[in-house]
């Protein structure tokens, strides 16, 4: 099952992804109808429950975009529903150790390989009835590197077989590390360790990806060799632009 996220890194190219955190299937549409290689659905911090995910995921099939969810913790309930309900790949925040890493892989992978449970509800209806034959090697999962225990395992966590890639948040391993939690960072004590995540999981053949604020900041992280960036949320992005064109009218 091919999906425009895989077949752009296939192609070699960084896929830019957009972040929804308003809990509305209409502005799930629209983003979905830009040209991104994929949109993730903010479980976590978003604004988000299961039941607006459903639709939100809903709204993005049209398009050609890759659904992708953050959950919002390491829950397999959880995570096999959003699954279940179409999204093609999982975010998973606070993998801090292996063992979190392989359990992120097998919640997201039917037997042998895993532990997921069998009923692609939408899936199937999303997909195809041969959807179950293909979800293993198409579901993306992204493990979050954003503490400073993640950094003392990175080795072992980018080394988990079937694992797509890390997922950087900068604002919490800024925090864990003793500093201003921000996104778009500038700390050279922050901007190694990101280097060093992207650096390792390079090295054991995975994707690397990192939560971004601006654009000309995604654009210098993709330059800098990342596979994946996030420009802003919707939120961000639309409170951005409202500011701006109240004071363009006020002058």
């Amino acid at each position: 099952m091919k999906t425009r996220l895989l077949d752009t890194w296939a192609a070699g190219r960084a896929a830019v992804n957009g972040w929804l955190a308003v809990p509305s299937p209409v502005t799930a549409e629209l983003t979905a109808r830009a040209d991104l290689d994929s949109v993730t659905v903010d479980l976590q911090h978003g604004l988000i429950d299961y039941q607006c995910a459903l639709t939100m995921l809903q709204a993005m099939s049209a398009s050609g975009v890759t659904p992708l969810a953050r959950a919002p913790w390491l829950d397999p309930g959880l995570i096999m529903k959003l699954l279940d309900a179409g999204a093609l790949g999982i975010v998973c925040p606070m993998i801090n150790t292996p063992e979190d890493a392989e359990n992120l892989v097998r919640y997201t992978r039917y037997a042998p390989r895993g532990v997921r449970s069998f009923g692609p509800t939408r899936a199937a209806f999303a997909y195809g009835a041969q959807y179950w034959t293909r979800a293993n090697e198409s579901v993306v999962t992204l493990a979050m590197i954003e503490t400073a225990e993640a950094l003392e395992n990175l080795d072992a966590i980018v080394s988990t077989p079937d694992l797509s890639g890390v997922y950087i948040g900068p604002s919490d391993l800024s925090l864990s590390m003793g500093r201003t939690p921000k996104l778009d960072h500038d700390d050279p004590t922050v901007l190694a360790a990101i280097e060093r995540i992207r650096d390792s999981a390079h090295r054991a053949g995975i994707r690397a990806g990192i939560h971004c604020l601006s654009p000309s900041y995604a654009k210098s992280m993709i330059d800098a060799g990342f596979d994946l960036v996030t420009v802003g949320s919707d939120l961000r992005i639309y409170v951005a632009a409202l500011d701006e064109a109240i004071a363009a009218a006020r002058g």
